[in-house]
């Protein structure tokens, strides 16, 4: 994780610092069944209050194989 301070406030507090991070996600029964995770979304958490946004950014097609036969 990654902290960062921003010229946009939170716009629950006020506050400027936040903290990056990322999440992948299986969006479908497939996908679950088989552990692919075909959504990647990067998060922005508040520092002071933890209000926390989404987005979601292209996940790589290599990962997904990866991760499938990793597990």
């Amino acid at each position: 994780m990654k902290i960062v301070r921003s010229k946009n406030p939170c716009p629950k507090c006020g506050g400027k610092d936040f903290e990056l991070g990322e999440a992948y996600i299986a969006g479908s029964i497939i996908t679950k069944i088989f552990n692919i995770q075909n959504r990647k979304f990067s998060s922005f958490t508040c520092m002071k209050c933890k209000y926390t946004e989404f987005y979601q950014i292209p996940a790589s097609k290599a990962l997904n194989v990866l991760d499938f036969f990793v597990g």
